[in-house]
């Protein structure tokens, strides 16, 4: 259980590195939209604003905490968010689209089996045991 802990933690950490290293080092491939979509509006907003180089600071952050064991389950507190914000802009602004993509599949397989494998430490922030 251990290696497969490992090998989740440094595969979500490599999609949120590699996803928010294209983005500041300028390789992402020009986004374009249908003209007057909500896809358009809502990147429209998001863009300019400069709150998505604000998610991508925590997607790098989150990316490299992740891949350390020792801070692991602390990366994936700032990833969670960004997760489900990510899966929400799929559910709601494109209808769904985009929900079965390998990038989206492994980070939430890999997310969500590292939250099950580190529930116990989750749990004391719920005030469990």
């Amino acid at each position: 259980m251990k290696y497969l802990t490992a090998i989740a933690g440094i595969l979500l950490g490599a999609v949120f590195v590699m996803a928010s290293g294209m983005y500041f080092w300028g390789k992402m491939p020009p986004m374009e939209f249908p003209e007057g979509s909500p896809i358009s509006h809502f990147m429209g907003a998001f863009g300019p604003t400069g709150y998505m180089t604000f998610v991508k600071v925590f997607e790098l952050t989150g990316g490299i905490l992740v891949m350390l064991p020792w801070t692991r389950y602390f990366g994936l507190l700032l990833l969670g968010p960004v997760l489900v914000n990510i899966v929400a802009f799929h559910v709601f602004i494109t209808g769904g689209q985009g929900l079965i993509d390998w990038m989206l599949d492994i980070a939430l397989a890999c997310a969500l089996f590292l939250l099950w494998t580190g529930r116990k430490k989750f749990g004391a922030l719920l005030g469990g045991n």
